[in-house]
Formats: structure tokens, sequence, C-alpha cells
């Protein structure tokens, strides 16, 4: 597959790899100079972390938690 560069150094991505790699819009790249070739890697923005901090909700320690969820309430 090609692209043509368009004067601003703007390449659109040719649709079967966007939907390959699930490149949609607001998706962030990093570019990088990789020995001469141009590498795109998408960039997750999602803290894996964050993504599931406080999902088992507040309130409870964590030992209360284990022995509520072993059937030792």
């Amino acid at each position: 597959m090609k692209a043509t560069v368009a004067e601003r150094g703007q390449v659109t991505i040719p649709k079967p790899l966007r939907e390959k790699l699930g490149i949609r819009p607001g998706t962030k790249l990093d570019f990088k100079d990789d020995r001469g070739k141009l590498v795109a890697v998408k960039v997750s923005d999602e803290d894996p972390v964050g993504r599931v901090f406080g999902c088992l909700g507040r309130g409870m320690k964590t030992d209360a938690m284990i022995r509520s969820l072993r059937g030792r309430a």
C-alpha cells in the first residue's frame, strides 16, 4: 500500500491498515526513525491501574473484602 505525503506533511493511512490496526479518529501515534524507516506506534493514554482503581467501592477494608469473597464474613 502506498500513500503520498501532502504539502503540509500529512499522510492518509490506507483504510485496510486503519481497520486492521484499530486506528480511529483521535488515536494517538508515536513516530520514530528506525534506521531510515518511519515507524508509527499507537499510544495508549489509558492507565491500566487508573482504569480499575476504586472499582470495588469504598469503605471496606481489604481483609474484610477477602473474608467476604471467601464466604467467611
